[in-house]
């Protein structure tokens, strides 16, 4: 346990808090149990560091950050982690990648219930099933869904600015306003195509030159690791799978003909929709519903976007299309706190009454028109007025 104690106090000593991520003050740490999720890359494990050392840094002895991917547990049991730090006077313990561990959820229900004192935060993939967990930590666990960087937080890391967050009601309402005391500041634009190609996942603050290959591995990473081990899916079946991202990437939005799709790929229907759920689930897709309530596992999306625009570049290089990035973008920015459905008038409904349509600044209402609760999203403003309102915007939303 030593060696463990070690290790983490050496990347507490070499974690920065230059620039912590919003979310870091919405998580009720004070809950006996917190779970984190979200795709491999995006930082779970830099905030999990950085809360540590904003309020724990002058009493380490009441913390433990241990990572269970680690081989100190091929011989040790967490139970065993757990009733030690406990004895030796600790409160908190912090647990990434519990994915890794065997049983993950039976250890840590276990702990929870029987430690009444001691405080649990994990962090696991994406993939993570909370609510389907053999020990039902639904009941027991506060679950938050952590997303890559959003457009504001790249730009207060790119210019060293604060800029608040935003509610999406007082974007559309009072979007001529707040645009105006960020362009007092910042120009967006200037920034907007560097976020889209490079700024989703913080790899570019190690370095630019390498983004893509350490994107790659991620995505590597995910689909043959996570996906076999988290939705048991057949390592014989990865290559398939990676064709199906291939061709979602080649024709994004992609509208799928899922009989089509089965037979290009070469498996049944219900496989097709089942992996496209699960690249859903992984975050390395975004698929759109029609009714985005009690999706099924065989329910057909309507239109597959990629998950983020740094895939589109990554996958498609520079043939990426204008029009796919633009949609892609508000769909991931706007996704992290709100519902987003297919609908036939406009490109996305949001929480079933707000319509948009995203396109170019010289878009017109035309197509939605007879809506009243609609409105653009454009790209290439720094400025919105009445109901068009600046693409970019919606990068403020957390």
């Amino acid at each position: 346990m030593e060696r463990l104690i070690e290790l983490f106090r050496r990347k507490i000593a070499v974690t920065s808090l230059d620039f912590v991520r919003s979310m870091e003050q919405t998580i009720p740490w004070d809950a006996r149990l917190v779970g984190l999720r979200g795709a491999r890359g995006i930082g779970k494990t830099t905030l999990f560091l950085q809360h540590i050392k904003k309020h724990f840094e002058h009493d380490l002895s009441k913390v433990l950050y241990v990572s269970l991917d680690n081989l100190w547990f091929t011989e040790h049991s967490l139970l065993e982690l757990a009733d030690t730090f406990y004895k030796q006077g600790g409160t908190h313990l912090f647990l990434d990648e519990v994915h890794k561990y065997p049983q993950w959820s039976v250890a840590v229900k276990n702990l929870y219930d029987d430690y009444p004192e001691l405080h649990i935060a994990f962090t696991g993939s994406s993939l993570l099933e909370i609510l389907d967990a053999r020990a039902d930590l639904s009941r027991r666990a506060v679950v938050f869904n952590m997303q890559g960087l959003s457009f504001r937080e790249f730009l207060m890391l790119r210019t060293g600015k604060f800029f608040p967050l935003y509610k999406l009601q007082d974007i559309l309402e009072n979007h001529e306003r707040i645009a105006q005391e960020i362009v007092s500041q910042v120009h967006p634009y200037q920034y907007f195509s560097e976020y889209q190609r490079l700024g989703y996942y913080p790899y570019f603050l190690e370095s630019i030159d390498t983004y893509f290959i350490r994107l790659e591995e991620t995505i590597n990473m995910i689909l043959e690791i996570e996906l076999p081990q988290l939705r048991h899916i057949e390592v014989a079946s990865i290559p398939k799978i990676k064709r199906l991202l291939g061709v979602i990437a080649e024709s994004a939005p992609f509208i799928p003909n899922i009989t089509k799709l089965s037979e290009h790929v070469g498996i049944h229907r219900h496989t097709v929709l089942a992996y496209l759920q699960a690249l859903h689930e992984a975050k390395l897709i975004y698929a759109l519903y029609r009714n985005a309530h009690g999706i099924g596992a065989l329910q057909k999306p309507e239109k597959i976007y990629l998950e983020n625009t740094n895939l589109m570049y990554l996958l498609k290089g520079d043939s990426v299309e204008i029009g796919t990035i633009r949609e892609t973008f508000f769909a991931n920015q706007v996704s992290q706190n709100h519902t987003i459905e297919y609908t036939e008038s406009g490109d996305f409904l949001i929480d079933g009454h707000v319509t948009v349509e995203v396109g170019g600044k010289h878009k017109t209402r035309k197509q939605i028109q007879h809506i009243q609760d609609a409105y653009i999203a454009s790209d290439n403003l720094e400025y919105g007025y009445d109901k068009k309102i600046p693409l970019w915007l919606f990068g403020f939303l957390y």
